[in-house]
């Protein structure tokens, strides 16, 4: 599954979100393309695309140039097999945002929203990647979106939390999230932050 991808981006998000400097990018809503040739529907091969998402996932794990080459490889072959499979489209969508590819990346992560509507992932990483780009409010509408669809995804919780304090934006929400992050944020170092926040307004 493609969970694990959200979880990494964020935790990875934490120790530069107070202190990078991105570039405002477009990310455009309907992007219809990607790095890949898609046969026709009736050719689709759902089961092919399935192994070859889940052969890409440790080259992802480790993260180096090549080894995310190793993984874009093989999601292009998934998305090529089948292109409406919206797990390879997630973590292609990953592999951009990792490089700085913002508008690639927003593109994939649109395509995986809507192939997968009850996954709450590519809403928190399409979120991420606004954020990255300096589109915040957009940002946190698309948070608030993962949240709905999965109200206890702790992923999204932060991305939203965190977001809303950064941007200004804290408002009678934040307390429970940042209560609920104390609790079962996804590491320590999270848990430390939402009790550091709670303690500031206190």
């Amino acid at each position: 599954m493609s969970r694990f991808v959200a979880f990494i981006v964020l935790a990875a998000a934490l120790a530069t979100a107070f202190t990078a400097t991105f570039g405002l990018l477009g990310c455009a809503s309907n992007q219809a393309r990607g790095p890949y040739q898609p046969g026709s529907e009736s050719a689709r091969d759902t089961q092919r695309a399935t192994a070859l998402n889940q052969r890409a996932m440790p080259y992802m794990d480790k993260g180096d140039s090549e080894s995310l080459h190793h993984a874009e490889e093989l999601l292009r072959e998934a998305l090529t097999a089948d292109l409406y499979y919206g797990p390879a489209h997630n973590n292609l969508g990953v592999v951009f945002l990792s490089r700085g590819a913002l508008f690639d990346a927003a593109g994939e992560f649109e395509w995986a929203r809507k192939l997968m509507p009850g996954h709450p992932d590519p809403r928190v990483n399409l979120a991420l990647t606004l954020e990255t780009a300096g589109r915040n409010n957009e940002a946190i509408e698309t948070y608030l979106a993962a949240v709905e669809v999965y109200p206890d995804h702790i992923a999204a919780i932060q991305g939203l939390a965190r977001l809303s304090i950064k941007s200004g934006r804290r408002d009678e929400r934040t307390p429970a999230w940042l209560r609920d992050i104390a609790m079962r944020g996804e590491n320590e170092q999270w848990r430390e932050w939402a009790r550091s926040e709670l303690a500031l307004r206190h």
